[in-house]
């Protein structure tokens, strides 16, 4: 894939709350702990290792319960997955203009 097309779709995707993102479009999520310590979860691995998307929402969900004092999420969405997604459903709705 296009590294500019992927730089258009990471553009499209900065304002796009990611409270309510499927599995399947996170790259990682970082958890940042007090004392500017983190811990990653690199969702497109365990994907990629055949997990279904039911389990690594339940691996998220236990590591959450774990470190909930005090933590904030950061997601990394995956612009490949989305694009590709995404991009064919654009090219039909507005391929006949």
């Amino acid at each position: 894939m296009n590294p500019d097309f992927l730089e258009k779709w990471e553009h499209i995707l900065e304002d796009v709350d990611t409270h309510h993102v499927p599995v399947t479009f996170i790259k990682k999520m970082v958890i940042k702990l007090e004392g500017k310590r983190q811990h990653t979860i690199n969702v497109e691995k365990f994907l990629s290792q055949g997990l279904d998307p039911t389990q690594v929402e339940e691996i998220i969900n236990r590591k959450l319960q774990e470190l909930e004092d005090k933590i904030s999420v950061e997601l990394m969405l995956n612009v490949r997955t989305i694009a590709d997604t995404v991009q064919p459903e654009t090219d039909k709705l507005l391929g006949g203009l």
